[in-house]
């Protein structure tokens, strides 16, 4: 079922060497609006739009950033089209960034199977996002087919509350309850780097929340959507970090939309916009690096 093709690279150690390339462990989000790309690209289909526009937008933030994650409902929207527009613009995208699939798949048994089938064999992403509220099943196929998973544990949306701050009775949160149990299937997917290729979802907005969540699962590595336009700040960010490794954090509108009342080339702006985002990240990790080491 997993099709002709399985990955070989441990993923997490993709992940790693990714950011130990650029510099910093920072991701931009690919999620297209059409009425919110520059207006030269909106006499165009939105499918043809896309490919076209995004084709510019990866090459001029590639200098400064690792990841890409492509939001799929974006050009599943567009039916057909769209995403063939994401098919191609994920092949533009491979060997220049570590590529995330962002589907937020969320099914078990043979319907999981099909989802990691169609990654390996079609769309060739490193990582994918999936929905850990089936339990196991809904990742472990992907997982066994070679891919890296970050797992929805904690989600930068406010409604996601009622749910996952809920307390059950041994006094765990549903996040704590399900953050164990991605620490424990994890434990079999660790690559040579001490991270597994099984991560977790933890926004940047839930802060108070990923210093434990970190606590329960070590080897995670944190996928850390909410910063920048979402509300999520530095401070939030390096909460998700362990030692100054085992995150990831994604910005998507502040820097897609870097262009917006500003004179100018739109992909200079794009560009500047995803080189301060790497360089606040780094910035931030060191100096907290330095105060660990030099408390005074």
């Amino acid at each position: 079922m997993m099709g002709n093709m399985v990955k070989q690279d441990h993923p997490a150690d993709l992940l790693e060497s990714w950011i130990t390339r650029r510099g910093a462990p920072v991701c931009v989000g690919m999620d297209p609006v059409f009425e919110r790309l520059p207006s030269a690209f909106q006499r165009l289909d939105p499918a043809s739009a896309f490919e076209t526009w995004g084709r510019v937008f990866l090459d001029a933030i590639e200098p400064h950033v690792p990841a890409v994650k492509f939001q799929s409902a974006c050009f599943e929207r567009h039916g057909v089209a769209g995403m063939n527009a994401l098919a191609k613009l994920l092949a533009h995208a491979r060997g220049k960034f570590l590529v995330i699939l962002d589907g937020k798949r969320g099914d078990i048994g043979i319907s999981t199977q099909h989802y990691a089938a169609a990654v390996v064999d079609h769309f060739h992403a490193d990582w994918v996002t999936a929905n850990a509220y089936l339990g196991a099943d809904g990742f472990l196929p992907f997982l066994q087919a070679g891919l890296g998973v970050f797992a929805l544990v904690r989600t930068s949306n406010a409604a996601g509350d009622a749910v996952q701050s809920a307390r059950l009775d041994d006094g765990r949160t549903v996040s704590e309850s399900v953050a164990d149990v991605i620490a424990a299937s994890g434990a079999h997917y660790v690559g040579a780097c001490g991270f597994s290729a099984l991560g977790a979802v933890v926004g940047a907005t839930k802060s108070a929340d990923a210093r434990q969540l970190r606590q329960r699962m070590p080897s995670a590595p944190f996928l850390v959507p909410g910063f920048g336009a979402q509300g999520g700040g530095l401070a939030d960010a390096l909460q998700c970090f362990i030692h100054g490794r085992g995150a990831l954090i994604t910005a998507s509108r502040s820097v897609m939309q870097a262009f917006e009342n500003r004179d100018g080339e739109w992909s200079q702006h794009v560009a500047a916009a995803a080189q301060a985002f790497a360089t606040e990240i780094s910035a931030g990790l060191y100096a907290q690096g330095a105060r660990a080491t030099n408390p005074l």
